[in-house]
């Protein structure tokens, strides 16, 4: 090694690098240009007196070496998170930062039960929330740009995050509709949904997958006049009568007394899952800890 001092900066591009898939996706999420993250990474490799990257393929690949100084930045950067963590936390005066996001697949509602527990604990918590698609949300995880994501998936073992799922608990799901549609609709629940014009979440969605599931064991067919991602807007439609439509039962007299709807029946073997996705196995920030605490309470009599 020719220098003694590691360059912390130059470490820390490398590892956004590895972790970003390449000095072109690094360098924008640094916003710095590519010549620049380029040269930063080749000047580390002198002063490590090792290369970081094999360079005879097309794709950048990490060496052996790579390999140990990539484990090495990922604890050193770890670390220094959670040195500043104790930092904010070391003066009781000072509000606590949360960023929390959350998918638009989880209503609002249980969005807000969820973050109350944040918002009312002491030492007082700053909150910023930031609802986007699952994936999008998971690379500001990576990014430390949220502290946690709420979702109603889980992190796929295949993902390159390194992070961790904290079920919060499930609950059973309650099907809905307008007080003149109820009207039109024949037979007992299920088997009323069968031909009913229908407001169904996204066939991509946790809740669109197991919900097609569910109807095609029970031989129900309905009209799917629409496929929705934000739940307000589900609920906004059903009020209207457009079609009957599903939420969580832990949302059930919210639904039926805020949107004057019906509830046509109700499923425990047709679940929706909640999940706190945090860069730690063991939760460390208090407004987290008591998040998810509150989630368990609550979710696991449902």
């Amino acid at each position: 090694m020719t220098d003694p001092w590691l360059n912390f900066h130059h470490l820390k591009y490398f590892w956004m690098v590895v972790r970003e898939g390449g000095i072109l996706p690094a360098a924008k999420r640094l916003r710095l240009k590519h010549p620049t993250v380029s040269a930063q990474i080749k000047a580390l490799e002198e002063s490590l007196g090792e290369p970081l990257f094999d360079r005879s393929r097309r794709r950048l690949e990490l060496t052996e070496f790579g390999h140990l100084a990539y484990s090495y930045a990922e604890d050193i950067f770890r670390l220094g998170d959670e040195f500043m963590e104790a930092i904010r936390l070391h003066d009781d005066a000072r509000p606590l930062h949360l960023v929390v996001g959350a998918t638009g697949a989880i209503p609002k509602a249980i969005v807000r039960r969820l973050l109350m527990p944040a918002l009312t604990m002491q030492p007082k918590v700053r909150l910023r929330c930031r609802e986007d698609e699952h994936d999008r949300l998971l690379a500001l995880l990576a990014s430390h740009e949220v502290d946690v994501v709420l979702s109603d998936m889980p992190l796929s073992p295949a993902s390159n995050v390194k992070a961790f799922n904290h079920l919060l608990g499930k609950s059973g799901m309650s099907f809905f509709a307008s007080e003149p549609l109820t009207k039109t609709l024949d037979g007992r629940f299920p088997n009323c949904l069968d031909g009913a014009p229908f407001i169904a979440p996204l066939p991509t969605s946790a809740m669109g997958r197991a919900l097609a599931s569910w109807m095609d064991e029970r031989e129900i067919r309905p009209v799917v006049v629409a496929e929705v991602q934000d739940s307000a807007l589900i609920k906004s439609l059903g009020q209207k009568g457009i079609g009957a439509f599903c939420m969580p039962s832990i949302l059930e007299k919210d639904v039926e007394q805020v949107y004057g709807v019906k509830r046509l029946g109700r499923s425990r073997e047709l679940s929706e899952r909640f999940y706190a996705i945090s860069p730690e196995r063991r939760l460390r920030h208090p407004a987290v800890v008591a998040i998810c605490d509150q989630a368990r309470r609550e979710l696991s009599q449902k």
